[in-house]
C-alpha cells in the first residue's frame, strides 16, 4: 500500500466536534455504554454495527486475552495559599528526588522558586525550588517521606481532588470511584486510562466465566496523552515519556494465548508495543519509560485489536487507532458516531476494532 503523504500532516487529524457530545457524566451501568463495532477491512463505515459494552460477551471467544492497564488515579489536585494568602493550585505529575514532585501550577506566573506554600485547611508546608523549562512546571518540595505514588498517595487521599479532564465542567464526589477502572491497583496516574472505565465486577466475572482472560500492564498516564499536538509536519514527531511495567507473567500469557490478543484502551497498545520496542521487536518483560509514537505506517507486534474510547482531534491518540484501521476510515467512522449521537472523550462511549478490521499494513510479519 503507497503510503498517503496527508497521513503525517497534523491538519489531517482534526474533525469538528460541538460541545453538546463532550460526555459530562459516566453511563451507569459502566456495560451500559454504546460501543461503534468497526467493520471489518474492504467493508464501508456505514456497515458499522452500534451495540453496547456488554455485547462484547459476543465478539470475545474463549482464549482471547485482555490486557488492562491497572494504574489507579491519584488524587492529584491540591489547593495550596501562597504565603500572601492568595489561593493557587498544583497538579501533582510525576516524582523526582527526596520527596520532590513536578507539578503544575495555576496561576503560573504567581508561583515563584523560593515561595512558600500551604496545603489548604492544614498546616503542611510546600516550597516551589525551581520552574521545569521542559514542562513550564514548577519542581516543588513536599514533606521528605513523599518519595514515591505510594507514599504521597496517603496525603493526596485526604487533602487532594481527583483531576477530571478540563473539558469536564462538572465535579462529584462519585467521580473519585466512577474515574477508576475496577481492576486499578498501582497509584500513579493523573488520568484515567478511559476504556477501563466501561468494564464492570459483573461484565469481568462474565467474560472469565466464558473463558476469555485477563492480564495487566501498568502505564501511568500523564497530562501529556491529552495535549494536542503542535507541528504540522509529523515525520518526526517525539512524544512524552510515560512509566510502564509489563511482567514476565504477561509476556508468558501472551505467548501462550491460543486466541486474540486485545489491547483494552491506547495505553495498553503503548506499553506492549513499548516494551517490544525496547527489545527489537520482540516482547520481553520491561520496566522503565516509554516514549513510543505510534502512527501510520506503524507495524503492530505485539496488539492484535483494541478497545477505545473517542479522542481528542489533533492528538497522538488519533494518530495510534488510525495505524490500525488507516485514517480516513477512522475519521468516517467519527462522522457515523456523531450522527448517532455516540458520547465523546473519557467519559463518553467506545470503538471496538477486532482483528479483521486491521489494515493489513498495521499487521505484524508471520
Amino acid at each position: 500500500m503507497v503510503p498517503d503523504p496527508r497521513d503525517l500532516l497534523l491538519s489531517s487529524y482534526d474533525y469538528a466536534l460541538p460541545e453538546g457530545f463532550i460526555a459530562q457524566a459516566p453511563i451507569e451501568p459502566r456495560h451500559d455504554a454504546a460501543l461503534l463495532m468497526a467493520p471489518p477491512i474492504g467493508a464501508a463505515p456505514s456497515a458499522a454495527r452500534h451495540r453496547r459494552i456488554w455485547d462484547l460477551l459476543e465478539e470475545l471467544q474463549a482464549g482471547d486475552l485482555l490486557v488492562v492497564n491497572d494504574t489507579r488515579v491519584l488524587k492529584a489536585r491540591l489547593h495550596v495559599r501562597r504565603a500572601g494568602g492568595g489561593r493557587s493550585e498544583l497538579l501533582v505529575l510525576e516524582p523526582r528526588n527526596g520527596g520532590q514532585w513536578l507539578c503544575l501550577a495555576r496561576p503560573a506566573k504567581r508561583m515563584r522558586p523560593g515561595d512558600v506554600l500551604t496545603i489548604e485547611g492544614t498546616s503542611i508546608t510546600l516550597t516551589v525550588l525551581a520552574v521545569d523549562p521542559a514542562s513550564g512546571g514548577r519542581l516543588v518540595q513536599f514533606p521528605s517521606d513523599c518519595r514515591d505514588a505510594a507514599t504521597i498517595e496517603a496525603l493526596l487521599n485526604q487533602y487532594g481532588e481527583v483531576p477530571l479532564p478540563p473539558y469536564i465542567d462538572r465535579h462529584d464526589p462519585e467521580d473519585a470511584d466512577r474515574y477508576q477502572t475496577r481492576y486499578a491497583e498501582r497509584p500513579g496516574a493523573v488520568a484515567a486510562p478511559t476504556a477501563g472505565l466501561h468494564f464492570s465486577d459483573e461484565l469481568l466475572a462474565a467474560l472469565q466465566r466464558k473463558g476469555v482472560r485477563l492480564k495487566c500492564i501498568t502505564l501511568h498516564v500523564g497530562l501529556g496523552t491529552f495535549r494536542p499536538l503542535e507541528n504540522e509536519d509529523l515525520t518526526n514527531l517525539d512524544l512524552h515519556s510515560e512509566w510502564v511495567e509489563v511482567t514476565a507473567e504477561v509476556v508468558e500469557a501472551i505467548r501462550a494465548c491460543r486466541g486474540r490478543v486485545i489491547a483494552v484502551g491506547t495505553t495498553s497498545v503503548r506499553a506492549l508495543e513499548g516494551a517490544a520496542q525496547a527489545h527489537g521487536g520482540e516482547l520481553r518483560s520491561f520496566c522503565g519509560p516509554v516514549n513510543l509514537v505510534i502512527k501510520p505506517g506503524y507495524r503492530f507486534r505485539v496488539v492484535e485489536g483494541l478497545l477505545t474510547n473517542f479522542h481528542l482531534p489533533k492528538s497522538s491518540l488519533l494518530l495510534l487507532v488510525s495505524a490500525l484501521i488507516g485514517r480516513q476510515t477512522l475519521l468516517k467512522l467519527y462522522q457515523e458516531a456523531k450522527e448517532r449521537h455516540y458520547r465523546f472523550f473519557s467519559y463518553g462511549d467506545a470503538m471496538w476494532i477486532a482483528p479483521e478490521s486491521v489494515i493489513p499494513s498495521a499487521q505484524s510479519l508471520p
